[in-house]
């Protein structure tokens, strides 16, 4: 579903508003048109003055490159001005952050499929020796009295 306009304003400006105290609480005066607080961060961010400027005006900056720019330049993760920008969410940040972890179980027909084996006796065979080997037990396990 396509985001309404009015969301991406409000989310525009609330994104300023952040950058607008990010930048005043590191020292930056942004009180003015020549305040020089903009043509600093620029300076020492490496974002071009006109970027800066429409990053503080409420222009929404998506490009990947000037985001991690200014992620360096405020001392912040990148998850948080990505989040603050509208473009993930919150929640996306914590899944891509902490994703599920432990084995990835496949039956050996869904470890066929992902692998493109459509072929009917190659396909046959390949679930026939998975099957064997799963019943297998390794090498060195298993019963030592036998030995």
């Amino acid at each position: 579903m396509k985001k309404s306009k009015q969301a991406e304003t409000a989310r525009a400006a609330d994104f300023e508003q952040w950058l607008h105290d990010q930048l005043t609480a590191r020292g930056y005066d942004l009180s003015g048109p020549r305040s020089g607080g903009k043509t600093k961060f620029s300076e020492k961010s490496g974002i071009s003055p006109s970027t800066v400027g429409r990053l503080l005006s409420g222009t929404r900056v998506t490009d990947m490159d000037v985001l991690a720019l200014l992620a360096a330049a405020l001392e912040v993760p990148l998850g948080e001005v990505l989040v603050r920008n509208g473009i993930i969410s919150e929640t996306e940040l914590i899944a891509v952050q902490n994703p599920a972890t432990g084995p990835r179980t496949l039956t050996p027909e869904q470890a066929a499929d992902e692998l493109g084996i459509t072929d009917e006796p190659r396909r046959s065979l390949f679930l026939s020796m998975t099957h064997t080997l799963q019943r297998q037990q390794p090498p060195g396990e298993g019963n030592l009295a036998g030995h």
